[in-house]
C-alpha cells in the first residue's frame, strides 16, 4: 500500500532547517583560512558570497512554490531538463548534502573526542546512527529538534557578539583590504560554501505546511540572518584575536571566546560549535534522503526507495540509505577532496536552478503556477549564471575535473537503467516547440496535467460542481471570425446532442436571451446563457476566438463561456456565472486565454485560477 508523506513542517522549522544546514564549519573551522588569505576584508567575503545566493535563492523559492514535491531541485531540474540532467541534478544533490553530512560528523567527532578516549571516526558512525533513527521517526520529530539546536546556537552565537564587542582591539583591522580588493573574490569563492545548505530546503517542499508562503520566507530569513551571524561574529573574532594567531587556527570562534571570555566562553562556544555541527549533520539527513525517494518516483532509481512508513510517514529505504552511504564515506573516503568536488557540484547546480527558472518562464506553460515570483527576471537569473560559473573557476581545474567524472558517472547510471525507464516531457521541449512550431509535434500532456495537480494539490483545491463541469466541457478554439448567429447554430448542434434537445430551440432561446439584453459583460467577455425544459441539466461550452465574434453593437467577444441548464438548476445557474465572473476578473486572464495552446490548457486557466469553491 502506498503511503503520501505527511505536511508537517512550519515556518520555524524550515528557518531552523535552512539556518542548521549553513551554521557549521563555514563559521567555526574557515574564518581562520579565509582570513589567511584575506586579512580583514575576509567580512566583505562572506557578505560577497551571501549575495552570490540571492539570485539562486529567488530561483529556488519561485521554482519550488510552483512544484512543492520531494525532491526539491531534483524535481524541478527534471522538469525542466529532461531525464537526463535529472538523473545528474538528483545524484549531484544527494552526493553534496550526503558528504556535507558526513563532513559535519566529523567535526563533531573531533569536538566529541576531547571529553572521550573514542576515535573520531567511531564517534561520528555513533553519531550518524543516531540521527538515522531520529528520521526515522518522523519528519515533525526531527523538525522539533533541528529547531532546538539552532535556537541554542544562536543564542550562544550573540552572547559571543555582545560580549566580545567590549573587547575590540581596531588595530587588527588595518589595512582592512591587507592583500588587495581581488583577494575579497576570491575568497568569497572559497568561503561560498558556507551557505551551500540554504536552498537544499526545497528537499522538504512536500513535507511543509502552507509551502507557497513558508518556504520563501524561511529561506529569505534564513539567508538574512545567516549573513548576518557570519559577519558579526567574524568582525568580532577578528577584533579580539591577535592576527598571527588567526591566520593558522582552526577553531577561530573558540580560541577568540578565549580570548575575551576565558575558559568559561570557550567551552559554551565549543559547545555551540557541536550544535552546529549536529545541526548541519541532521539536516543533512533530512534533505539528502528525499532525493532519491524523488528520483524513485520517476523511475530513474528501483522503486523500493519511494517506501514510506505508515506509521511515521516517512521514506524509511532512502533514509537508512543515505545514512549508511554516510558512514561508508566516513570510513573509506578522503573527505577533503570529496567535499571540494560535492562544493563545485553545489555551485552547477545552482546555475541549473537559475536556467530551470528561464526555460519554465519561457515555455509559457500555463500550469506553471508559482506562488512566489523572482523579482527582476531575467536580469538576476543571469547574474546567478555569471556568478556560479565565475565560482566555478576559483574551484581550480582539478576539482573540477574531479568533478566531471562524477557527472560522468551520473550519465552512465542514466544510459543503464534509466533512460529504458523514465519518460517526462521537460519544459526545454515545450519552449522549442513554441519557437520552432505552432502544432504540437513532440510533446504529450504528462507536464501539463502534473503541474496542474500540483497546484491543486498544494493549494487544496477543493473539486466543487463548478470545477468538474469545466472538466467535462467541450471547447471550441476558433480562428475565423464569426457573426454571433452562426456561433448560435455551430453550438446549438454541440449543446443539442448533449441535451438530447432540438437544436433549433436551443438555438431561439440564445438569439432571444440577445434580443432582451447583451451578453456581452465587458470589452471581449461574453456568457450567453439560456433554461431549458428538463431536470438535473447543466452543461458549459467554452469559446476562444481569436478573431472574434461579432455581437449585435459590433461588440467583439474573444472569450465566451455558454451556459445551459434546467430550471431546477437555477441556483446552480447563477453561482456558475458569478464563478466566471470572478475569474474572469484575473488581471491576467485574457493573456493567458490567448497563450493557451489546446483546449486542457484553455480549461486549466479557469481551473486553477483563485476563487471561492461552493458545494
Amino acid at each position: 500500500m502506498e503511503h503520501n508523506l505527511k505536511r508537517e513542517l512550519g515556518l520555524l522549522d524550515i528557518f531552523c532547517v535552512a539556518t542548521g544546514a549553513m551554521i557549521s564549519s563555514g563559521l567555526f573551522i574557515l574564518p581562520g583560512i579565509a582570513f589567511s588569505r584575506v586579512g580583514p576584508a575576509v567580512i566583505l567575503s562572506y557578505i560577497l558570497a551571501g549575495i552570490l545566493c540571492i539570485p539562486t535563492l529567488m530561483s529556488n523559492a519561485e521554482l519550488i512554490t510552483a512544484m512543492p514535491k520531494a525532491g526539491g531541485d531534483y524535481f524541478y531540474i527534471m522538469r525542466g531538463f529532461g531525464p537526463l540532467l535529472g538523473t545528474l541534478a538528483g545524484f549531484s544533490s544527494w552526493f553534496s548534502l550526503s558528504l556535507k553530512g558526513a563532513f559535519a560528523l566529523v567535526g563533531m567527532g573531533a569536538y566529541l573526542s576531547l571529553v572521550t578516549s573514542l576515535p573520531i571516526n567511531v564517534i561520528a558512525i555513533v553519531c550518524c546512527l543516531i540521527f538515522i533513527i531520529l528520521n526515522l521517526l518522523g519528519v515533525k520529530e526531527a523538525g522539533r529538534f533541528q529547531v532546538f539546536l539552532v535556537i541554542g546556537l544562536i543564542a550562544i552565537l550573540l552572547l559571543y557578539v555582545i560580549w566580545g564587542s567590549g573587547s575590540l582591539r581596531p588595530i587588527h583591522f588595518q589595512p582592512f583590504f591587507e592583500k588587495g580588493i581581488a583577494s575579497v573574490f576570491a575568497t568569497a569563492s572559497f568561503v561560498f560554501i558556507s551557505y551551500g545548505g540554504l536552498t537544499k530546503i526545497a528537499a522538504l517542499a512536500e513535507e511543509t505546511k502552507n509551502p507557497g508562503r513558508n518556504l520563501p520566507l524561511g529561506m529569505i530569513l534564513s539567508i538574512i540572518v545567516t549573513s548576518l551571524i557570519y559577519a558579526l561574529v567574524i568582525f568580532v573574532t577578528i577584533g579580539v584575536l591577535e592576527p598571527g594567531r588567526l591566520r593558522v587556527t582552526l577553531m577561530p570562534i573558540s580560541e577568540g571566546a578565549g580570548a575575551f571570555g576565558g575558559d568559561r566562553l570557550r567551552i559554551l562556544i565549543s559547545i555551540a560549535a557541536l550544535l552546529a555541527f549536529i545541526s548541519t549533520a541532521n539536516s543533512a539527513v533530512m534533505t539528502a534522503s528525499r532525493y532519491p525517494l524523488g528520483m524513485s518516483k520517476d523511475r530513474l532509481l528501483p522503486g523500493y526507495f519511494q517506501k514510506i512508513s505508515s506509521r511515521s510517514k516517512t521514506p524509511y529505504v532512502s533514509i537508512l540509505f543515505t545514512g549508511f552511504f554516510m558512514i561508508l564515506a566516513l570510513v573509506f573516503l578522503r573527505l577533503e577532496i570529496l567535499v571540494k568536488v560535492a562544493s563545485s557540484i553545489l555551485i552547477l547546480l545552482f546555475i541549473f536552478a537559475n536556467l530551470t527558472l528561464i526555460l519554465f518562464r519561457e515555455s509559457k506553460i500555463l500550469s506553471y503556477r508559482p506562488k512566489f515570483h523572482s523579482p527582476f527576471y531575467p536580469y538576476l537569473q543571469v547574474i546567478g549564471i555569471l556568478g556560479g560559473i565565475f565560482l566555478l573557476i576559483e574551484m581550480g581545474t582539478f576539482i573540477v575535473f574531479l568533478t566531471m567524472v562524477f557527472l560522468l558517472g551520473g550519465f552512465t547510471w542514466y544510459k543503464i537503467y534509466g533512460q529504458k525507464r523514465a519518460s517526462q516531457d521537460s519544459a526545454l521541449i515545450y519552449m522549442l516547440e513554441r519557437l520552432v512550431a505552432r502544432d504540437r509535434e513532440f510533446t504529450s500532456d504528462n507536464l501539463l496535467v502534473e503541474l496542474k495537480d500540483i497546484v491543486i494539490q498544494r493549494d487544496m483545491v477543493k473539486k466543487d460542481r463548478f470545477y468538474r463541469l469545466i472538466e467535462e466541457a467541450k471547447v471550441l478554439d476558433l480562428e475565423r471570425p464569426l457573426r454571433m448567429e452562426d456561433l448560435f447554430r455551430e453550438i446549438s448542434t454541440i449543446l443539442g446532442e448533449e441535451l438530447r434537445l432540438e437544436p433549433r430551440i436551443l438555438f431561439s432561446g440564445f438569439v432571444e436571451r440577445e434580443i432582451e439584453s447583451s451578453t456581452v459583460l465587458r470589452k471581449g467577455l461574453a456568457i450567453p446563457h439560456i433554461v431549458v425544459e428538463g431536470k438535473n441539466s447543466f452543461k458549459i461550452l467554452l469559446v476562444r476566438a481569436r478573431s472574434g465574434i461579432i455581437f449585435p453593437g459590433d461588440k467583439l467577444a474573444h472569450i465566451i463561456f455558454i451556459l445551459v441548464g434546467s430550471h431546477d438548476e437555477r441556483n446552480l445557474h447563477l453561482r456558475v456565472l458569478a464563478a466566471i465572473a470572478q475569474i474572469t476578473q484575473n488581471p491576467e486572464f485574457d493573456k493567458k486565454w490567448f497563450e493557451a495552446r489546446n483546449a486542457d490548457e484553455l480549461k486549466n486557466i479557469v481551473l486553477l485560477t483563485e476563487r471561492h469553491r461552493f458545494h
